[in-house]
């Protein structure tokens, strides 16, 4: 009853991928107008001539308004980048904000006066105004920690100026039927007396990321900063504008400017194709983490004998987990990588309880000390201990030899930083060294039957995505090295799986039962 269970879920899981695939798919074709319909048509679809102008304010109701570039005969159909420099007025480097104002009119207007306010109000005219700076913590100061005793604290958001900034606009020739606006595009359709909305344009959220951001100094007197234009199509806009509505929940539900960032990215940099790809592979990875999760308690959970199994591998995964896991949360990355990262942290722990047979109760913990050990444990055991020995002579020297060049040539935020720092790296440079143990027991034993390898198996396959993400997801470099380092562990645990024949009379990875007729089957094939 249990495997159709799962099978019936993961058959609803991609069902449910192929739908959003579909709705992403939905998105980006634009509502089709019927005959006698009321319909509205895009004011581009006759090509104007517009003109563009650029201002910035330090503050929208002081009236100081400069502008600092215009163009006319503006070619709204191909993208435009232009470089300007600012001043920088005295209210902003005292932690003040700055806006900027872009306006699009038709250039037969031919106005006197090419003020902000005659701008805006002139017929026909396109208007949206931004921050063009950001309160946000400043990176911090790293020092030495054995030459300097005192750091720069900086704790207060201040002002930053985003080095670009980019602007969309809709120009894809349209005609919406009345009862088919999609909901996303209401709120910035504006009608004309000849039934003509005007141009939809947007600030692009998505090209507008953390890492533009530069901090406005008080001797910072004048400024550069990107302009950037795109045209866009109208499945594409409504994909900005939805983009732009989750994050704002995200933000509400919790999330970080840093966590919406690097989903800004996985959209900003990608295509359609690849969106949908990064999207289906993202979705199987969450799945084969739970089966892993999943069948890797199941074989714990009913495992009672460690015979085969490296007690030491067990122990190094449960710190190495804890150490990865501190770090990646003292780097701040994505909670796409930090929350798979704790749960498999706890996972770890829960294991260790096993391998050392403790129980929680209301006395404490407690210890079974007085479960005899087997012959086969006793001699996993001995295995275990002759790998660790020669490992031990490689691991600790280079371990202790990295952290001390890192103390005195590398800088760090604090000691805590450095300890971790330090624990990580060796746990990423010479991590790997921990799994040997395991390799070295099935050499010896000439078996690879203890191990749960349904759980194995889906770890595996995760290694594989795990390089695509390594690509995709913003994360440490020595995170990203690890996850090729696992590939070549998965390739020579494969190796002995195909080296060494299978034990029949082993039990099952899940039920913990003996696999019926096995001794019999064994002596057949020998």
């Amino acid at each position: 009853m249990r495997p159709v269970v799962s099978y019936a879920l993961i058959c609803l899981f991609f069902v449910f991928i192929l739908r959003s695939i579909y709705s992403l798919y939905g998105i980006f074709q634009a509502p089709a107008c019927n005959k006698n319909e009321v319909c509205y048509k895009s004011y581009l679809n006759a090509k104007p001539k517009l003109d563009l102008y650029v201002f910035v304010s330090d503050n929208s109701k002081s009236g100081n308004f400069d502008q600092v570039f215009q163009v006319l005969g503006f070619d709204y159909t191909s993208p435009f980048e232009k470089e300007v420099t600012i001043d920088v007025p005295k209210t902003v480097r005292n932690n003040g904000s700055l806006f900027v104002h872009t306006i699009l009119l038709p250039d037969s207007l031919k106005l006197v006066e090419t003020t902000l306010n005659d701008l805006t109000k002139a017929p026909e005219s396109t208007y949206i105004k931004n921050r063009l700076t950001k309160y946000t913590i400043p990176v911090s100061a790293t020092f030495n920690l054995l030459k300097e005793t005192s750091t720069k604290q900086l704790v207060k958001p201040v002002s930053h100026l985003r080095s670009r900034y980019s602007i969309i606009m809709c120009t894809e020739t349209l005609s919406i039927p009345h009862s088919d606006i999609p909901v996303e595009i209401i709120r910035h359709l504006r009608i004309n007396n000849k039934r003509q909305f005007m141009p939809i344009v947007q600030q692009d959220v998505l090209n507008m990321r953390l890492r533009d951001l530069v901090e406005i100094t008080p001797d910072a007197k004048r400024m550069n900063f990107t302009f950037s234009y795109t045209p866009a199509s109208f499945g594409k806009m409504r994909f900005l504008l939805q983009i732009e509505a989750t994050l704002h929940q995200f933000l509400k539900l919790g999330f970080t400017e840093k966590d919406l960032d690097e989903v800004k990215g996985v959209f900003a940099d990608t295509n359609l194709y690849l969106l949908c790809a990064t999207l289906c592979i993202g979705s199987i990875h969450l799945l084969l983490d739970f089966l892993s999760f999943k069948n890797d308690i199941s074989f714990w959970k009913s495992q009672t004998s460690m015979a085969g199994l490296s007690t030491r591998t067990v122990l190094w995964r449960a710190f190495s987990q804890t150490i990865v896991f501190l770090y990646l949360l003292d780097e701040g990355t994505s909670l796409l990588v930090l929350v798979p990262s704790g749960i498999a942290t706890l996972i770890e722990f829960w294991k260790v309880s096993k391998v050392f047979k403790t129980s929680l109760s209301w006395k404490g913990l407690k210890f079974n000390s007085n479960r005899t050990e087997t012959s086969e444990e006793k001699r996993t055991r001995e295995y275990d201990e002759e790998c660790m020995r020669y490992l031990s002579y490689i691991l600790y020297p280079l371990c202790v030899g990295a952290a001390i060049y890192s103390l005195l040539y590398q800088p760090h935020k604090s000691w805590y930083s450095w300890t971790i720092n330090s624990l990580v790296n060796g746990v990423y440079a010479f991590g790997f060294l921990f799994m040997l143990p395991q390799l070295f027991i099935n050499y010896r034993l000439k078996s690879v039957a203890a191990l749960p390898w349904r759980a194995f198996t889906y770890r595996a396959f995760n290694t594989f995505i795990d390089d695509i993400f390594a690509f995709i997801i913003t994360m440490p470099t020595a995170h990203r090295v690890a996850c090729f380092r696992d590939d070549v562990v998965f390739l020579v645990y494969l190796y002995q799986r195909w080296l060494y024949p299978v034990d029949k009379t082993r039990t099952d990875d899940i039920t913990g039962e003996v696999v019926p007729g096995g001794v019999e089957e064994v002596k057949k094939e020998k």
